[in-house]
Order: C-alpha cells, then sequence, then structure tokens
C-alpha cells in the first residue's frame, strides 16, 4: 500500500510519497481504509518543524483528521464492525473526562502515525462512527477543526443562543464556529483580510464582518458598535499577535478561547489586566475528547450541517494541497481524497 511519510526536506519535513506493507489490526485494534484526509494549520507546523512532535517526526505518517471503511478488526474490538465508516480521533485515548498529558503521546499525525495513508490500524476506542448524511471528504474534516469548534463553544464556553461570538478568519475552526454558533442561535462577528471570504461568510450566516486590514482596531469597532458591551465569546486563533486585541473586545463576564497560533509563538506584548478586570474565563482548547465528537456528530445529523470545503486534492498530489493551505488563499476546508 501507499502511504505519505514526513522526512527531512530543504524547508524542514516534507510529506514523501512511500510504498509500505499493509498493517494488521491487533488485539482492541481496527484496519481502516481511508477514504479521504484534511489538512489543519498544525499539520504546516509540523513541516516547519514548530510543533513538539516535529523533532522525532522523521518518517511519521502525517495528519491527524481521516474518514473510511473498516475492513478488518482484531480480536476483542466490539465498538465498531467491518463494514462500519469511521473516522480517527485526534487524541486516540481521550475518550472523555478531563484532559491527560499522556494523551498526547497518542496524538495522530504527530506523536502518532497519521491518516495519510492508504490504510492505517486505529485503537477501537480512537474512532467515532460517521453520520450517513456526510461524505467521506466532508467526514474527514471533523476530528480537528469541527471538533475544536464545538468543545470551544459548546463544551467549554456554555454557548447560549443570543450570544455574541467573534471569529477571527475564515480557516477551518473559524468556519466550523461560524456554522455552529448560527445552528444554536447566536449572533457571530467575523473578520478577514479578504472581502470576498467576508461576502462567502455572509452567506453563511455571519451577521457582521470586518476587513481588519481596512479597520486594523477593529477590536475598538466591536467596542463601540455593541455599545462597549463585547463579545461573549472570543474564538482567538492568532495567538500571540491577536490576543490584545481579543482581551478588549471580549464583554464582562465573556469567554476566551485560546486555540491557535497563526500570529507565532512570542509572548503577547499586552497587559493581561483586562482578563481580570472584566472576570474573563481564558480556556486553552487543544481538540477534545472522543465524546464530544460523538456530541458533534449527533448534531451534525440533526442540523444537517456539511463542513465548507474549499478544495479536494487527488492522494498522489497532497503536497499541492499543502502548499495550497500554506498560501493561506483557503476557506474552510482543505481536502486530500486518498481513495
Amino acid at each position: 500500500m501507499r502511504q505519505y511519510q514526513l522526512h527531512s526536506a530543504d524547508s524542514g519535513l516534507a510529506p514523501e510519497l512511500k510504498e509500505v506493507e499493509a498493517p494488521q489490526p491487533g488485539p482492541g485494534e481496527v484496519l481502516v481504509n481511508v477514504k479521504a484526509v484534511s489538512l489543519n494549520y498544525r499539520d504546516l507546523l509540523m513541516c516547519q518543524g514548530q510543533s513538539a512532535s516535529s523533532a522525532k517526526a522523521g518518517g511519521t505518517v502525517p495528519a491527524s483528521d481521516g474518514a473510511g471503511e473498516v475492513i478488518a478488526v482484531g480480536e476483542g474490538v466490539t465498538r465498531v464492525a467491518v463494514g462500519d465508516r469511521v473516522m480517527g480521533c485526534f487524541f486516540s485515548h481521550w475518550v472523555d473526562g478531563r484532559f491527560d498529558l499522556r494523551y498526547h503521546e497518542a496524538a495522530l499525525g504527530g506523536s502518532a502515525n497519521g491518516m495519510l495513508s492508504e490504510m492505517v490500524v486505529l485503537p477501537e476506542e480512537g474512532v467515532a462512527k460517521v453520520p450517513d448524511g456526510l461524505s467521506d471528504e466532508e467526514a474527514a474534516c471533523f476530528p480537528c477543526a469541527g471538533l475544536t469548534a464545538w468543545y470551544a463553544l459548546l463544551e467549554r464556553g456554555d454557548l447560549q443562543a443570543g450570544d455574541r461570538v467573534l471569529l477571527l478568519g475564515t480557516g477551518g475552526v473559524s468556519i466550523f464556529g461560524l456554522q455552529i454558533a448560527k445552528a444554536k442561535g447566536a449572533e457571530v462577528w467575523i473578520t478577514s483580510s479578504s472581502d470576498a471570504k467576508l461576502e462567502r461568510a455572509r452567506a453563511l450566516g455571519a451577521d457582521h464582518t470586518i476587513n481588519y486590514r481596512a479597520t486594523p482596531d477593529w477590536e475598538k469597532t466591536i467596542w463601540e458598535t455593541t455599545e462597549k458591551r463585547g463579545m461573549d465569546h472570543v474564538v482567538e486563533v492568532g495567538g500571540a499577535g491577536t490576543l490584545p486585541k481579543s482581551m478588549a473586545a471580549v464583554a464582562a463576564g465573556g469567554h476566551i478561547a485560546l486555540i491557535g497560533v497563526l500570529t507565532g509563538f512570542d509572548p503577547p506584548e499586552a497587559t493581561l489586566f483586562p482578563l481580570i478586570a472584566r472576570n474573563v474565563r481564558l480556556n486553552g482548547i487543544y481538540v477534545g475528547h472522543r465524546t464530544a465528537l460523538e456530541r458533534l456528530l449527533a448534531f451534525v445529523e440533526e442540523s444537517s450541517m456539511q463542513p465548507v470545503i474549499d478544495r479536494i486534492f487527488p492522494f498522489e498530489d497532497a503536497p499541492s494541497a499543502y502548499d495550497y493551505l500554506n498560501s493561506a488563499k483557503h476557506f474552510g476546508k482543505v481536502v486530500i481524497a486518498v481513495s
């Protein structure tokens, strides 16, 4: 079978297509014929040497997010059967409850081999069943980006109808956040440097859009427009470069879900006092557990929500999918069709 592995390149690490022996499931494991994989910003960080797992990634199969069909099961498997459509869970062993650092040891596409392969072996506890209404390409979008948005807003944020939600940018997490928040009856604000992308966001239901290049002090605009109430939830994917603005835009008693590092890993150059003065909750979010993913998928089935896929690349051209994601031209998800 064919699979991609990360190997040294001029810019750090790059996915290389290899021919390897097909794996077999052991006790408690399932063999999945992968149909589709989606990429996340973390996959770029792995290649750039900026992920904690990058140093040991030589030969690692990349990409945390994928979906396919179970084609064999090992001894003792009871959760799924041959023929079931499943997606892999980002953290294979985080089933429910509080996060434990040991879960990092089984993070797909990082500490553990990921999904960019024609077949993969996963622990049975590390898969979730795909709802009938989703294609393989759509299902592959949920394990990281979809779950991250859901976990931030619902599991940790306690999103309520009528809440104001601020989303930064139009990548996978933010667009999932837009769809989920609107379906839950929230008022959504979203930023981008592209008017064309903001128009697409409005078509998906965004109530307010801000071009952050045309309006660099967007946090002041939000504060004044909301009569100094601010945002009940901020899905903060930028990191150090945008966190000060998010703190200035969040409401008293509001919630900031700190998710991404799109602006880098440096500390923020701002006082943290607004968090104290406004009694703000600041939650670090790193995806979520399988039970939350299953709640998300039940919601998806009930609401008929479908992820926004920007482009689908063939398996043989997976490196181009990485390049496209790195270009930041995408709106929503970038997917690789495996088989």
